[in-house]
């Protein structure tokens, strides 16, 4: 299993992309085994404790998650032997807690507490780590192994199926691990590289990162991107733009990823693929955008691909 993390496809839009100045490309990191980009950081955060020694055979990995670097790590625990323990806050979609339930996760589900609350997710999974013996917190918002895997290898994934020419770069952030460690490998090989984030409108993070206003924030519905704070393995310098991109927008561009080009996809591709679109068509880079799909449509089907649901979104 752990054999077929990376290596992911490169594609081209063909029907959303109409109009465009410049081709748009799309990394699909939902076709991971685990189906999303967190595979990657599931086994580099598990080789780096391992190496390390921090990590002991037995222990319990515990991680506040979205979701999907819960099911990463599920895969991960499996096929080394540990357990795990899951930490999510309650927007969550039920798909992703039976998911990790069914992979053997304990999840705990915390109320949508802003960071630095005692409710907050990643602030219990703290404490869970610390107050449990032989529990391991696995950190993804603060694991430097995060970016790192990013810079090692899906940078460099793209750079070589894109041939060495690439216009923008373009991707949520939850951790910030992704945007952080392909764009520092894509402006080490071209400082033009436009880098840019894709994120959902009521996060804080244009603001915070110098490339809009400085907002209260608000709530959303998409899940897994944007925050209220930086999170602390992003590198805002990498950072060129942001695209603030809306719960509608971002789930009509999912659901048309699915239905038109056959990308089975969630609502934060959605927002990569609308943010990379706008670019693509404004026809200022020199090359093509490449957005990454984060991860697959199954985590969300009673939600962004429910009618009645859909039609409740603003």
């Amino acid at each position: 299993m752990e054999d077929l993390i990376g290596e992911t496809p490169l594609v081209a839009l063909r029907r959303v992309s109409e109009g465009c100045r410049v081709p748009v490309l799309v990394k699909c990191e939902h076709l991971n085994p685990g189906g999303s980009v967190k595979d990657r950081i599931a086994r580099a955060i598990v080789d780096a404790a391992e190496g390390s020694g921090a990590l002991r055979p037995g222990d319990t990995l515990v991680e506040a998650t979205a979701g999907n670097t819960g099911v990463g790590l599920a895969l991960m625990a499996s096929s080394r032997g540990y357990r795990l323990l899951c930490v999510m806050p309650e927007k969550m979609s039920e798909e992703k807690r039976a998911s990790l339930r069914a992979l053997g996760a304990e999840v705990v589900i915390t109320e949508n507490a802003p960071p630095g609350d005692p409710r907050n997710f990643q602030v219990v999974a703290r404490r869970i780590a610390a107050e449990r013996e032989g529990h391991f917190l696995t950190d993804q918002f603060r694991n430097p192994a995060n970016p790192r895997v990013h810079e090692q290898s899906t940078g460099p994934e793209i750079w070589r199926q894109c041939e060495g020419r690439i216009g923008a770069f373009v991707a949520g952030a939850g951790t910030g691990g992704t945007i952080t460690g392909v764009g520092r490998y894509l402006k080490r090989m071209d400082p033009r590289v436009r880098v840019v984030l894709a994120d959902p409108r009521g996060s804080r993070l244009a603001g915070l990162l110098g490339h809009g206003p400085l907002t209260e924030g608000g709530s959303y519905l998409l899940e897994g991107i944007g925050s209220s704070e930086v999170p602390a393995v992003m590198d805002p310098s990498v950072i060129d733009g942001v695209e603030v991109v809306d719960d509608r927008e971002s789930f009509t561009m999912a659901r048309r990823l699915v239905s038109e080009e056959g990308l089975l996809v969630g609502g934060s591709s959605g927002t990569a693929v609308a943010a990379a679109l706008r670019i693509a068509r404004e026809g200022r880079v020199d090359g093509p955008v490449v957005a990454v799909l984060a991860d697959g449509w199954d985590r969300y089907r009673s939600r962004i691909f429910d009618d009645a649901w859909m039609a409740r979104v603003p």
